[in-house]
């Protein structure tokens, strides 16, 4: 099966669950306040279109990938099918991979080795971003001057394998040990490989437009058939080829682009030279008023 409905295409399906693949740039499920399409509604909507959706059968979240992260993910269409999934997530998924493009440290000693390891914790800012507190020196550790005291953290570990070194950027495969919200995406910008086209981790490039992160594989064991299950979208090719081209001369970002529009938009709207202005009754009466006064003088 493999049916594309609203952006989406269903990899998967039976009674208990669907394998999914998400485009980039939609939430999986709303939150307060937001108002944006999700990956959720999509599904409600082609459910509601079969006839299969009711009140006992519905998508319901088992993890998320984050909005601006394409690829493969799973939904449960049961709250006992969603309970059983969640309470055995680490164990019957057997493998979870993504690919993503980072750009290269501009310290080539800064380079990370062929694979390894990312276990640093993780802390959330006022706006939910995922990012890596800044480690104390043991000098500032012994004078008392850290502000990352009272920072609460999150243990978070990434493995990562390079696929491809390019010269101004790498092709990444990573897999997760915990399942942090941003965690690649803040683990590999720690250390000085933000993502391609991510503004929130001040990316210096934005080649595709979107953030390159893209779930690629997703294995498990099936709860309830207990079948070895396996579902792979791969990254589009050019991913690649941007990676071993290189990109000595980037477009700007998407984001420079709009902030600049807008800059220019500001700086012409302060320019914008006034027409004469329309007279209202009180002004008319207000001159006849003077014009009278001047009458009665002579």
């Amino acid at each position: 099966m493999n049916e594309k409905n609203e952006r989406i295409s269903i990899l998967y399906e039976d009674e208990y669950l669907c394998v999914i693949d998400k485009p980039a740039g939609m939430l999986t499920c709303p939150y307060p306040g937001s108002r944006s399409k999700t990956v959720q509604d999509v599904l409600e909507q082609i459910m509601r279109k079969k006839g299969t959706l009711n009140s006992n059968h519905k998508p319901l979240v088992v993890h998320r990938l984050d909005r601006e992260t394409s690829g493969v993910m799973m939904f449960a269409f049961t709250e006992s099918a969603q309970k059983k999934i969640m309470d055995s997530w680490h164990t019957m998924v057997t493998e979870r991979l993504y690919h993503a493009i980072a750009e290269n440290p501009r310290n080539s000693r800064e380079s990370l080795p062929d694979s390894g390891l990312i276990d640093d914790d993780l802390a959330f800012n006022a706006y939910n971003i995922a990012y890596v507190p800044k480690k104390a020196t043991g000098a500032e550790i012994a004078l008392g001057k850290t502000d990352n005291k009272n920072v609460k953290t999150v243990p978070a570990r990434t493995h990562f394998r390079i696929v491809e070194r390019g010269k101004t950027h790498s092709l990444f495969e990573l897999s997760l040990d915990t399942g942090k919200k941003n965690q690649i995406r803040a683990h590999l910008a720690s250390k000085n490989y933000p993502l391609a086209g991510d503004e929130n981790y001040r990316a210096q490039t934005d080649p595709f437009r979107r953030v390159c992160l893209h779930a690629r594989t997703l294995e498990f064991v099936h709860p309830y058939t207990q079948k070895k299950m396996m579902f792979q979208v791969p990254e589009p090719e050019s991913w690649l080829e941007y990676v071993k081209n290189g990109d000595s001369h980037p477009d700007t970002p998407a984001w420079r682009q709009e902030k600049s529009r807008s800059s220019k938009r500001t700086r012409e709207s302060k320019n914008v030279i006034l027409g004469p202005r329309r007279i209202t009754k009180k002004d008319k009466a207000h001159s006849n008023f003077i014009e009278i006064g001047k009458r009665g003088k002579r």
